[in-house]
């Protein structure tokens, strides 16, 4: 078994929130978001862990030490992107080695068992990458994952990127991704920021292995929840209402 580690996307301001705090720090019945993503990856067996953090970074810093696991992070003063904030995380990458999961710290119900289920098929079909993806009945703003006719992935098109035929399909990106280290480190500097956002963004890794005749897969999970975040109050409260009914309680 390979080692494996993670990377949580925590540097998003969250300005829409109407909260001082980030974004990630915003909570889910009674927990920070943050908390439900560290919880996932400590009960699928993952403990390394480096949080990237950007706006009011003390406050992740803070919180991060009042966590009975040992968490790594690093700082993205600028915020560029999903692409550029796995880039701040070099360092990281480069000492574990194996495999990396990169999930975003404010998906609260991407779960241990999506995880792990993710992580064997990645492993067994031997993927340089594993998009996690999920079908949803209403996909508008998500990236819009695109199968080759063999299943495996061809591509991720943003949603400010699609044609009309893209926008139709209901399988999208939940932001999280399985890597083999080294592959993602061998394509990390050569993702271009030329899109409509100007911005570095993660899934162009995909695409750079596939242009590397690297394998890419996508494992779709089994509930739709995995893709649900939060921009604002109402999402918020909807997660708080999703949470209550699955779970009760805080589960980790």
């Amino acid at each position: 078994m390979s080692e494996k580690c993670a990377v949580i996307l925590a540097g998003g301001e969250g300005k829409r929130m109407k909260s001082d705090k980030p974004k990630t720090l915003s909570a889910v019945i009674g927990k920070p978001m943050l908390d439900w993503v560290i919880g996932a990856l400590i009960k699928s067996g993952i403990d390394k862990i480096c949080v990237i953090k950007g706006y009011k970074k003390e406050c992740i810093e803070e919180h991060l030490s009042s966590l009975p696991y040992e968490i790594s992070s690093v700082f993205q003063a600028q915020r560029l992107g999903t692409g550029h904030a796995v880039m701040m995380a070099k360092d990281f990458l480069s000492k574990n080695g194996g495999d990396v999961i990169v999930l975003n710290g404010d998906a609260p119900f991407m779960d241990s068992a999506t995880i792990s289920q993710a992580y064997e098929q990645h492993n067994s079909t031997d993927s340089s990458a594993t998009v996690i993806s999920a079908k949803v009945e209403n996909p508008f703003g998500y990236g819009r994952i695109v199968r080759a006719e063999d299943g495996s992935l061809k591509t991720i098109v943003e949603q400010k990127d699609a044609d009309e035929e893209t926008i139709a399909i209901k399988e999208v990106n939940s932001g999280g991704f399985w890597f083999d280290t080294n592959d993602l480190l061998s394509v990390l500097d050569r993702i271009s920021s030329n899109n409509a956002a100007n911005e570095y963004y993660l899934p162009d890794a995909l695409k750079l292995l596939l242009n590397d005749g690297k394998k890419v897969g996508a494992y779709t999970a089994a509930s739709s929840d995995t893709v649900l975040g939060a921009n604002d109050p109402a999402q918020l409260a909807e997660l708080n209402k999703i949470a209550l009914e699955k779970y009760g309680e805080f589960p980790y």
